[in-house]
């Protein structure tokens, strides 16, 4: 029985949301094509932030998916195009699409350079968007996709800017495609802590759980996963909150 395809962008380093959601759609019986541009993590992250990334990919391929790994710089206008040729020319049509990249340096409304504010919409909402138009040429079974969002926009101009854009798209996506069988939401998992945390970070966001224990990865890829299983088509158009109550204590 052949296993349903699924492109995962967002998977460069092996404690991030994205390789969380790999590991999770291996599991359902996903086979995978995974993205990732390196020196974009390794910029934001530090030059090991891909170590331990074999260990996902051998986890995945261990719970029997197929995998493709895929690098590619998002804020290149035809990276759309050539992550969906390569997915297809190794796996098939895909499915399932799960948008858990971003790039995120922070910044204000003062200190927000132009070049920043383009690389930030450029990378979080026009490839976004072009990965979507993708998806839709080629998903003619119908398929769901799933989009990582943020409500950090504070302090954080370009990154929650870039973000809010993402959010209209997909659920203009969700009206547009859905006479194809697509479905479309946005999913804010609110802080995860995926290494970037600082103790003193990390005890305050804590302090705000209603439930006392900060979001993992594995906890963002239990809801992605059902969003894209056939279960779980039945919910589109939606921006949800997955945080743990992190929303209803601010």
């Amino acid at each position: 029985m052949s296993r349903p395809v699924a492109l995962v962008t967002g998977v460069g380093r092996p404690q991030g949301i994205g390789a969380g959601i790999a590991r999770a759609l291996a599991r359902e019986g996903w086979d995978l094509a995974l993205s990732r541009w390196q020196p974009a993590d390794d910029a934001i992250f530090g030059a090991d932030a891909a170590r331990g990334l074999e260990a996902v990919i051998a986890d995945a391929r261990n719970a029997g998916a197929r995998i493709v790994d895929i690098p590619v710089d998002l804020q290149r206008t035809d990276a759309a195009a050539s992550l969906f040729d390569a997915a297809h020319a190794e796996l098939g049509t895909v499915s399932g699409l799960v948008l858990s990249h971003a790039w995120d340096v922070e910044s204000g409304i003062l200190d927000t350079t132009v070049e920043e504010f383009d690389r930030h919409v450029a990378v979080n909402a026009r490839a976004s968007w072009l990965l979507i138009r993708q998806f839709a040429q080629q998903a003619d079974a119908g398929g769901a996709i799933v989009a990582l969002t943020s409500d950090h926009t504070t302090g954080n101009l370009p990154y929650g800017a870039s973000k809010g854009a993402l959010d209209r798209i997909v659920i203009s996506a969700a009206r547009e495609l859905a006479p194809q069988g697509i479905s479309a939401n946005v999913l804010n998992p609110g802080p995860i802590d995926t290494g970037w945390m600082t103790d003193e970070v990390r005890a305050t966001l804590t302090g705000m759980q209603p439930g006392g224990r900060l979001g993992a990865p594995a906890d963002v890829a239990e809801v992605v996963a059902f969003l894209v299983s056939p279960r779980g088509r039945w919910v589109t158009g939606q921006l949800l909150s997955a945080d743990g109550g992190f929303s209803i204590s601010i």
